[in-house]
């Protein structure tokens, strides 16, 4: 029996009966101590709205890592509290949450406020299949980078990082979608190595990432749907060419 149950008892014992307050504690097993023990307790609305919107935006973070997130934005939480929370939110309140998210992005006025990053898939002349990472300074419309090869992972993600920093610094926001590739740890880590914030697009919503979608349209249509690449060295350099003379 839980120690509220308890508490009601010894109240019903005490008004129906007239018996003291040790009397009716000691009867239902109960400690005085527990009896008059009020709680107070803790004003957790701005964590639990929190952690709405990053689930909103994140929708394959799991417990562990959005209380990493809180935790370096500053949250005083417990783990197993942040676990609770996002366990009592339905799959379906998530699901409406992440669609009806607002925009709040701040306007971009200069060089390495914003980035965007996408894949787009493409083939040789032979069927085998090749993907191509692309990165867009979202104030210039400038492409940075187009990493070209048959399988991309997040490591692969992160090493075309230092490439462009070196030539264009470190961006402040880098917008991207829910890929695996975008969602991943090491990606996660560097961002958070360099003060980058990953700005997550809504499922189904590429109009968040509208920069990036018109860019990779112009890759297929110039490039990719007009070239028969030979090899992946091939396709290297004439995406490329391509990108240079784009920018």
């Amino acid at each position: 029996m839980k120690p509220a149950r308890r508490r009601e008892l010894a109240h019903f014992l005490i008004d129906a009966y007239r018996v003291s307050i040790r009397r009716a504690t000691a009867v239902v097993q109960l400690r005085q101590a527990t009896y008059f023990y009020r709680p107070h307790p803790r004003d957790d609305r701005a964590e639990r709205q929190r952690i709405r919107e990053i689930a909103a935006t994140r929708i394959r973070y799991g417990a562990r890592r959005i209380h990493v997130l809180l935790r370096r934005e500053g949250w005083l939480i417990n783990h197993k509290k942040t676990y609770r929370i996002l366990r009592g939110r339905a799959k379906s309140a998530a699901q409406a949450a992440g669609g009806g998210r607002a925009s709040t992005n701040p306007a971009i006025s200069n060089l390495n406020a914003c980035w965007s990053m996408d894949f787009v898939a493409d083939q040789l002349f032979n069927g085998q299949k090749i993907r191509a990472l692309t990165v867009v300074d979202n104030f210039s419309r400038e492409s940075l980078a187009i990493t070209v090869d048959f399988a991309l992972k997040a490591a692969d993600v992160v090493a075309t990082m230092p490439h462009v920093q070196t030539l264009r610094g470190t961006p402040q926001r880098i917008q991207v979608d829910n890929g695996s590739e975008f969602i991943s740890l090491v990606l996660d880590q560097w961002a958070y190595e360099h003060g980058v914030t990953l700005d997550l697009s809504r499922p189904g919503k590429p109009t968040d990432n509208a920069f990036i979608e018109s860019f990779n349209g112009s890759l297929r249509d110039e490039c990719l749907n007009v070239h028969w690449f030979l090899s992946l060295d091939d396709a290297r350099d004439e995406i490329e060419r391509w990108r240079q003379d784009y920018n």
